[in-house]
């Protein structure tokens, strides 16, 4: 239960801290067609196994829920098992937080709840994520050469960048349209500066994949929910019409 309220803690804070930083820009819609998409959510698995769980953890994730996702213990233990032999172990890292700090400024956050946590008025979880990996661009006047749009100086690196390659960010300065003696720094475009493994379109599909893959983590079970709420509904529409037709038969001969 500890455990379970400092991951709390740690992506409510996490939030607290993006929301104070965090640019006005406006959040790309995630294609939700994902979510039932097993293998873009296997496959996203795989992307969070191999470029997030080495500095963030999953601590209330075990490694054996994704058979939900179609996959069997040999085949996880194959391809998402590097810090353990156990299919039974939660997503833990053993990246020693103190250095963690040192490094980044402060301590990767648990990503068990992390597509839950940034839900906003301005778009879901998912959209958030889905648009913050992808606007990540070059910036040498930060300690780790990168910046993104939707969280100004960030201080987490951009991770894939090798997959999407560098971009630098383009500006120009205009009008403040509230106040015409100042001037503010608006977006108008990426530059890329070093092609990537994938191409744009690529890029942008494997971070949905991933995307949908800390969403369904967040809620392990949502597909069996789902199911079981259907199932639930057709039962009261079976019920009430039973009811209903008993009700008729009752009382027809009641003046």
């Amino acid at each position: 239960m500890k455990k379970f309220l400092l991951s709390l803690m740690l992506s409510f804070g996490f939030v607290a801290g993006a929301a104070a930083a965090e640019s006005s820009i406006a959040l790309d819609e995630f294609p939700y067609e994902k979510m039932s998409d097993v293998a873009a959510l296997q496959h996203g698995a795989k992307v969070f196994v191999n470029y997030c769980l080495n500095c963030h953890s999953a601590a209330f994730m075990r490694f054996n829920r994704m058979r939900n996702l179609e996959l069997t213990d040999d085949q996880i233990k194959k391809n998402l098992l590097f810090g353990t032999d156990k299919v039974g172990e939660v997503m833990k890292v053993s990246l020693d937080p103190k250095q963690a700090k040192q490094w980044f400024g402060t301590t990767p956050p648990d990503l068990s709840l992390i597509a839950r946590s940034r839900s906003g008025p301005n778009g879901t979880g998912a959209d958030y994520l889905y648009t913050y990996l992808r606007s990540y661009y070059r910036d040498d006047t930060k300690p780790t050469g990168w910046n993104n749009l939707v969280f100004p100086s960030v201080s987490m690196p951009h991770v894939l960048w090798e997959l999407q390659g560098q971009r630098a960010a383009k500006f120009e300065d205009v009008k403040d349209a509230h106040d015409p003696t100042k001037t503010v720094h608006r977006f108008v475009g990426y530059e890329q500066l070093t092609p990537g493994t994938l191409s744009a379109q690529q890029y942008d599909e494997t971070v949905a994949d991933l995307v949908a893959y800390m969403n369904w983590m967040s809620e392990p079970a949502q597909f069996q929910r789902v199911r079981l709420g259907v199932w639930v509904l057709i039962f009261l529409a079976v019920f009430t019409l039973i009811a209903w037709r008993l009700n008729a038969v009752y009382w027809k001969d009641v003046k």
